[in-house]
């Protein structure tokens, strides 16, 4: 047989690399090292390796009819799926045990129309204080005086129209500036603001409403049972609001002051930290939707509540947002729990799918 051309060249190319036995012969790598050779490996048995993973962990297919508590225990016992049952189990047990239930509150939780859920969670017991940031203390009065809130920002930012709503910005500071003069914080000060104004009261601690402001007749009440502010002060849950000066709409209104302002929302953070030195011992606390002024409240007063001599240890936090960021995960999940025992969890999906499931969760378990 002739070989030539290309055919030859590789006959010559595979003579050269292989010895008889099909072994490379020469090294032509420019490289010091060679490949290593996996003859002499160790390998083990699957028996001796083991795994993290086990069918017995594996989800099981829903059974038509079984409701909320069998798509629970439908849910693999893995990852989230085991750590949205820890967080059940910790819910459940801190109510029973009359253990703190601190639920930390963003904007968005208020914006996604889920005030309704955690009305009914803390007329259930499931509530030991409301953690709000300024957006969701904005949106919620909103939706109690007009129900409606979240501006189309893209819309009235070019022409100056963005945060500049008469009625929340004078309503709202009308309420801190009574509150600081009656030493209350910004949570209860807004809440008996809207309990004045939906009743159809004129006055308050001396605060005359405009008529401009004046609900719509027959409107109040039906927006009154959409607020989480307004249910919680009438029900007797603490609410505290917890702002950065300037981040918020009303903070803008020539009716602000910011000696108040300032003054009612340092007091509800000693207000916070008195409640949270009850998480200590099988406490809960959640991380809903901030990512940045909540995980730091949070975190300062863990801080400040062991220094004043309270051990605060062996309890639980949870971070639940649809993305995850570094604060929330650190202050809230993690940093809490050094040397202290307890558990953190995060939890990503779309509040207004991941709440309503945690709070059927919890009903489900009840007698």
């Amino acid at each position: 047989m002739v070989l030539g051309g290309k055919a030859w060249i590789n006959f010559a190319w595979q003579a050269l690399r292989h010895n008889g036995e099909g072994r490379p012969t020469a090294q032509m790598s420019k490289y010091s090292k060679s490949p290593l050779e996996f003859a002499a490996l160790r390998s083990v048995t699957l028996k001796e390796r083991g795994g993290k993973v086990k069918a017995a962990d594996f989800a099981s297919a829903y059974q038509k009819g079984s409701g909320i508590a069998g798509w629970l225990n439908s849910l693999p016992r893995i990852l989230a799926g085991e750590s949205f049952r820890a967080v059940v189990e910790a819910l459940d047990a801190a109510r029973a045990r009359h253990r703190a239930l601190i639920w930390g509150l963003g904007g968005h939780v208020i914006k996604c129309g889920l005030a309704p859920v955690l009305i009914d969670l803390m007329q259930r017991g499931y509530v030991t204080l409301f953690a709000l940031n300024g957006a969701a203390a904005v949106h919620d009065f909103e939706i109690a005086l007009a129900g409606a809130t979240s501006e189309d920002v893209e819309a009235t930012l070019p022409d100056g129209r963005f945060g500049v709503a008469d009625e929340t910005g004078c309503e709202m500071n009308c309420a801190i500036a009574a509150g600081e003069r009656d030493g209350l914080g910004m949570g209860e000060a807004l809440g008996r603001r809207l309990d004045t104004l939906l009743a159809g009261h004129a006055v308050l601690a001396g605060q005359a409403v405009s008529p401009a402001h004046q609900p719509e007749a027959g409107a109040g009440s039906s927006h009154a049972e959409a607020s989480l502010v307004l249910q919680a002060y009438r029900h007797g849950t603490p609410v505290t609001v917890h702002v950065a000066v300037g981040t918020d709409t009303p903070h803008v209104h020539p009716s602000a002051d910011g000696a108040a302002i300032g003054s009612t929302t340092h007091r509800d953070f000693r207000l916070f930290c008195a409640y949270a030195t009850d998480l200590d011992d099988g406490g809960v606390y959640l991380n809903c939707g901030s990512a940045v002024v909540l995980p730091e409240v949070f975190l300062k007063a863990i801080s400040a509540v062991r220094a004043m001599g309270s051990p605060l240890t062996r309890f639980t936090t949870v971070n639940l947002d649809f993305l995850e960021h570094y604060r929330p995960r650190a202050n809230v999940v993690e940093r809490p729990h050094a040397r202290s025992g307890g558990a953190g969890y995060s939890i990503r999906g779309h509040h207004e799918l991941m709440l309503p499931l945690l709070a059927a969760a919890l009903i489900e378990k009840e007698p």
